[in-house]
């Protein structure tokens, strides 16, 4: 059977884990999970070609649900196809759904709100005594096991402060190029990009919020949802929040380091291990299309 003349798109949600991977982006000689990905489809589909994801995860950021999309001219079922790709990936990469979506679906510039998590170690349990516990090993992959004692109350006041749309120029690393999820090629025209797509250092914090779980496995976990995220920007935003939680700023300083717009006036970036790309969200337009039942004809 010959190939189709006209390829395909494919949409495919991936978890990984990201530790011992550099990052998504292929790169010479190291490991990447876009470098992995790709090797699998060639070898399954016999296709040489780079598939595009929801946005780009730094070494070390592990994700549950990052949205990936491709073309391919491989008559290949799509059940077949996650299959034999999850039969070829390493373990630490899984296919977790793949279907053919609409012509236009474009994984990174169809996307219009992604959710982060962000999870701390909570050594200190008991606020009154100097107590501290261990963080498992099993927990140690997946979780910055903070050293210092974190303040709840002053972690949430700051991630309420970033709420809305601001110039994140403080929380970005200085490498404009390294856009985690919106890169735009220099060469574009505002013509050329969605409108959706936001532009320079601004981005809208749709919901910005810490919580805590108790033992056995006590966490703090921040959560972010907005429409696009600056390299480092989660990381950088979690670093500046426990310098507020250990008293070594405050919470109110929060706005002003914001609107500093310079990188220098907020805190260091936290470590990658316990970043996780949770969830990115798409327009009604851009959705795979559900099959529609068959009218009964017996009514």
């Amino acid at each position: 059977m010959s190939a189709p003349s006209t390829p395909r798109t494919l949409r495919l949600t991936l978890a990984y884990d990201g530790v011992g991977y550099h990052g998504w982006q292929v790169q010479p000689t190291l490991s990447t999970i876009q470098g992995e990905l790709a090797a699998a489809l060639a070898h399954v589909t016999g296709e040489q070609f780079l598939p595009q994801a929801s946005g780009r995860t730094d070494a070390g950021v592990h994700a549950l649900a990052q949205v990936v999309s491709f073309s391919l001219h491989a008559p290949i079922p799509a059940p077949a196809l996650l299959r034999a790709l999850n039969r070829r990936l390493p373990a630490a990469i899984r296919v977790l759904s793949l279907d053919d979506a609409p012509a236009t679906f474009h994984a990174r510039f169809g996307a219009t709100a992604k959710t982060y998590e962000y999870r701390i170690f909570n050594r200190f349990q008991d606020p009154h005594s100097l107590a501290e516990t261990p963080c498992p090993p099993t927990l140690a992959r997946y979780t910055w096991d903070c050293p210092w004692r974190l303040d709840l109350p002053a972690l949430q006041s700051c991630a309420a402060s970033i709420l809305g749309t601001h110039d994140f120029t403080s929380f970005a690393a200085v490498d404009p190029e390294r856009d985690a999820d919106n890169y735009i090629p220099p060469t574009a025209t505002p013509g050329d990009l969605p409108p959706h797509i936001p532009v320079g250092n601004i981005r809208t914090v749709f919901s910005s919020e810490w919580f805590a779980t108790p033992a056995p496995d006590p966490l703090l976990t921040y959560r972010i949802r907005g429409n696009g995220f600056l390299h480092h920007m989660v990381r950088n935003l979690v670093g500046t929040f426990v310098d507020a939680a250990c008293a070594r700023t405050s919470p109110a300083d929060f706005p002003h380091i914001l609107a500093a717009r310079n990188r220098s006036a907020a805190g260091a970036t936290a470590p990658p291990k316990g970043l996780f790309l949770v969830s990115v969200e798409y327009a009604e337009s851009l959705q795979i299309p559900t099959e529609t039942p068959a009218p009964n004809r017996n009514k």
